[in-house]
């Protein structure tokens, strides 16, 4: 299976870890990801809260590569995702806005691509099946607190692909290798991701909810699709003892990739102490 891989400004910087273990995971299940040539930032997080175009402008940029390759586009980022899902949503329903990007950057949209984040790749084309067949360690007595948060299910007719207040996609790809994914009711919860560098204040109580539900329901780690989400969960917790793990980390683990402690050992919060206290590596 080939898809169009947009990594976003994230996988190359700061979440280089999601990057290197997504394009690993996908190699073991088969899929190959062709990354855009000449990709472009989306504009999360704040492009899209100063100019209704640039909001538009950006992720249509990207949308014009992928729809001239012809590959659906696999997007990892929770906020690249939610961005470019609007993004098209907009060319797709309003004949004005399809004009204004026409004229700006030469993009005649033909909706002729679908946009995937991992959830979606993994479950959906995938197939659990298939990732059960891959498991080589299953991730026995780990629980875990599946975060979806905030942008990759809403708006829920625009994302459209779980339930946007009790999603359970990433839950059952969890039992797949092995985990228990716990009961809890932060799923969906926003971490502050906007607010990381102006509201350092809001994002720590945000944070500090978010950490001490997962405590309370008995998880040992969180785990997470978005780089902001991994960011703030990871370096503005409030004792920094709660390891957060991207789900394609858990994937390599379970998968027994050679390279998978290469990637979990990234993090602020060391999850190496939980993981050999279960056996796991």
């Amino acid at each position: 299976m080939i898809y169009s891989y947009y990594p976003g400004c994230s996988l190359h910087g700061s979440a280089k870890e999601y990057n290197h273990s997504t394009k690993a995971v996908c190699e073991k299940l088969g899929v190959e990801l062709r990354e855009l040539p000449d990709w472009i930032c989306c504009g999360a997080s704040s492009g899209h809260s100063l100019n209704k175009i640039l909001e538009i402008v950006l992720p249509a940029q990207n949308l014009k590569i992928a729809e001239k390759i012809g590959h659906d586009l696999v997007v990892p980022c929770a906020a690249c995702y939610n961005r470019l899902k609007v993004a098209k949503n907009e060319l797709r329903e309003k004949e004005e806005i399809r004009k204004q990007i026409k004229d700006l950057i030469n993009f005649d949209f033909q909706n002729n691509i679908e946009i995937l984040n991992l959830i979606e790749l993994i479950k959906n084309r995938i197939g659990l099946e298939t990732i059960r067949s891959k498991v080589v360690k299953p991730l026995k007595g780990l629980k875990v607190a599946c975060y979806y948060g905030c942008l990759l299910v809403r708006p829920p007719t625009i994302m459209d692909f779980d339930n946007p207040e009790h999603p359970m996609s990433l839950d059952e790809i969890m039992r797949v290798i092995g985990a228990e994914p716990i009961n809890w009711s932060f799923k969906t919860e926003c971490c502050g991701g906007s607010l990381s560098l102006s509201r350092d204040d809001i994002v720590k109580s945000l944070v500090g909810n978010i950490i001490r539900m997962a405590e309370e329901a008995g998880a040992h780690i969180i785990v997470t699709l978005c780089p902001l989400c991994m960011e703030n969960l990871d370096i503005r917790q409030p004792n920094y003892n709660f390891p957060i793990l991207y789900l394609t980390e858990l994937l390599a683990l379970a998968f027994n990739l050679k390279e998978s402690e290469n990637f979990i050992t990234k993090h602020i919060v060391n999850p190496l102490p939980v993981l050999e206290s279960l056996e796991l590596l």
